[in-house]
Order: structure tokens, then C-alpha cells, then sequence
């Protein structure tokens, strides 16, 4: 009978799954709390799922926020009455999780520098609102429409940095989050 070797700790892939189903649960109820901004038809949701991603991507790294953005948020577009918005959102969300991830924990800084947390999250603006756009420009079947969705894309990642940045920050201070 062949045996197969492992390199990885016993319990830490059931622990990383856990971890990263915390995180979806997370970002998904984030994103329950939320204000249906006034800007046209399609002006968009301000929610807190934005802040939540920020933080876990700040906290754990590219691939666990992409997981949690995207399957988080995903849900909710399909629990809320936006299934419509789902497939948009899953994909919008990976990258801007992945992003501000990639950025966060590169050279090795796993998320302790606060400027480049802040580079991340700024970089992955255009991103969201890109895909977003692209996909409104197909649901629509209009370059112009999707163009009234923009400002509230913009400050609901606004309102996202504003409370992740320094959220993250008091959380680096936990020796958990300190490795």
C-alpha cells in the first residue's frame, strides 16, 4: 500500500476553511447593513461589505478576501432580490479582494503597512467599478445608464476605507493578527 507524505499541519486545512466560511458570513451580514442611495434607478447600495472585505483582505491575504468578497456579496445580491447582480458581483468583489490582498501582503508586509493598505484599497476602486459598469453596460444594453451608478460606487468604497483602514489597524494590534 502506497502512503502519500504531508507538509501541511494537522487541523490547519479545516481550520483555514473555517476561517474563510467566517469571513463570507462575515461580509455577507456586512452587507445587510446597508442605504439605498437616492442617485437614479440603478444608483446602488452603500453597505458595510465593502469595509468587511477591506478588513479581511488587510487581515488574511488575497486569496481569503476574493473567497469572502465574492461569495459573500454574491449571496447576498441572490438572498436581497438582486440575483440578477450576482454573477457581476462575484467577480467584481474577487478582484478587489484579491487586489487590495496582493498589495497589502506584498514583500512580505502582511498587511502592516498602512500605506500600502490604503495603495490596495484605492487601486482596487477602478476595478470594482469597471466590471460593474461593463456588466450593467450588459444588462442594460446602454453605454450611458450604467454611467449613474458610479457615484455611489465610489462612495460606498469610500465609507469602505474609512472604516477598514482603521479597524484593520486596531486589529494588527491583536497578537493573533501580529504574525
Amino acid at each position: 500500500m502506497q502512503t502519500t507524505q504531508t507538509y501541511s499541519k494537522p487541523g490547519y486545512k479545516t481550520f483555514d476553511l473555517i476561517l474563510t466560511s467566517m469571513l463570507i458570513a462575515l461580509v455577507f451580514l456586512s452587507t445587510f447593513l446597508n442605504i439605498k442611495l437616492p442617485i437614479a434607478a440603478n444608483g446602488g447600495l452603500v453597505h458595510l461589505g465593502t469595509a468587511m472585505l477591506f478588513i479581511a483582505a488587510i487581515l488574511f491575504g488575497p486569496k481569503k478576501a476574493a473567497l469572502a468578497g465574492a461569495i459573500g456579496m454574491a449571496l447576498f445580491d441572490l438572498a436581497g432580490g438582486w440575483a440578477l447582480w450576482a454573477p457581476i458581483t462575484f467577480v467584481s468583489r474577487a478582484l478587489q479582494g484579491y487586489i487590495v490582498g496582493k498589495i497589502a501582503w506584498s514583500n512580505g508586509r502582511n498587511g502592516n503597512s498602512i500605506a500600502f493598505n490604503l495603495i490596495g484599497t484605492i487601486v482596487s476602486m477602478p476595478v470594482m467599478i469597471a466590471v460593474y459598469y461593463i456588466g450593467e453596460v450588459i444588462l442594460y444594453g446602454n453605454w450611458v445608464a450604467p454611467v449613474a451608478s458610479i457615484p455611489g460606487d465610489v462612495v460606498q468604497n469610500v465609507l469602505g476605507v474609512i472604516v477598514a483602514l482603521p479597524v484593520s489597524a486596531a486589529l494588527k494590534k491583536v497578537p493573533y493578527f501580529n504574525r
